[in-house]
């Protein structure tokens, strides 16, 4: 199948430590570049997460960035540091002691003391599995969005191959009246110059000309271009580079076709040729 390179995928999980959030963006590149933004505590993943993106795309530049967002005080469950608070509750009874009229120590007073309530810790190992899990979804969902993506530009670029087959239908298609014409015009030009027409001169002018124009070789490596690029297509898999090349040589037999033309009608095909596949190169650009 073939994929793009440019997609976005977004996959998110709760833990009991809160919220974990992979976001990564791929575009065009003409290699594998990849970027990670991490929180410090995640910087020691960066590793895998490099080996799984490694194994999972072959081009593109691809931004990664995991949040983590710890659940609140609110939504956390505090556990109460006992030693602590019951250090505070002797020490106010001795200094009840030491009063005249003492006021009681509620247990919310207690409470707001710096260290008695505390914040469940973040077991970083447990995070961590769940976080390259995580990724691998991720990295799931992008590969399924580049190659559907992929489908499309096939769908695009096979339209303008069928174009270049038109294109080159008609040149065929012309040849024989082009030929034809070349005859004429040699025909007229000696009779013009009221010269006798001598039919093995005649037929050696025609053969120069037509020699010089003939442009059979050019349609039948495009044609065979053509096959290729079906071939690739059904082949599959990472193959923009080698399309990429492919359309240099599309655009290297347009150019000698309309170097040669002689005839009005081919030289408006091949910039048509021209134009049909500068159009499958642009699409070739964002292909993996």
């Amino acid at each position: 199948m073939i994929s793009s390179m440019t997609a976005f995928a977004r996959s998110e999980t709760q833990t009991a430590q809160g919220t974990l959030i992979w976001e990564i963006k791929s575009v065009n590149q003409r290699h594998l570049d990849c970027h990670f933004r991490l929180a410090d505590e995640f910087r020691i993943l960066e590793p895998k997460i490099r080996a799984r993106i490694n194994h999972a795309l072959k081009r593109g530049k691809i931004e990664c960035q995991l949040r983590f967002q710890a659940l609140t005080p609110e939504e956390s469950e505090c556990s109460i540091n006992e030693p602590l608070a019951r250090q505070l509750a002797r020490a106010s009874r001795t200094i009840d002691s030491f009063l005249y009229n003492p006021s009681p120590v509620s247990s919310i007073e207690i409470l707001k003391w710096p260290g008695v309530l505390q914040a469940p810790q973040i077991d970083l190992t447990q995070l961590e599995t769940t976080a390259i899990d995580l990724l691998e979804e991720a990295l799931q969902q992008l590969v399924e969005n580049r190659q559907r993506e992929g489908t499309q530009l096939q769908k695009l670029i096979e339209q303008r191959a069928d174009g270049i087959q038109q294109q080159l239908d008609l040149i065929r298609q012309r040849i024989p009246q082009v030929r034809d014409a070349i005859k004429n015009r040699v025909h007229l030009k000696l009779a013009e110059l009221r010269e006798a027409l001598d039919h093995e001169r005649l037929e050696q002018e025609v053969l120069l000309l037509v020699q010089k124009s003939d442009i059979d070789e050019e349609l039948d490596r495009l044609e065979a271009h053509l096959k290729e690029l079906t071939y690739i297509f059904n082949q599959g898999g990472p193959c923009g580079r080698r399309l990429d090349f492919l359309m240099q040589e599309f655009n290297r037999e347009a150019n000698t076709i309309a170097s040669k033309s002689v005839d009005k009608e081919i030289t408006h095909a091949a910039v048509e040729l021209k134009v049909l596949i500068e159009q499958a190169r642009e699409q070739i650009q964002n292909i993996e």
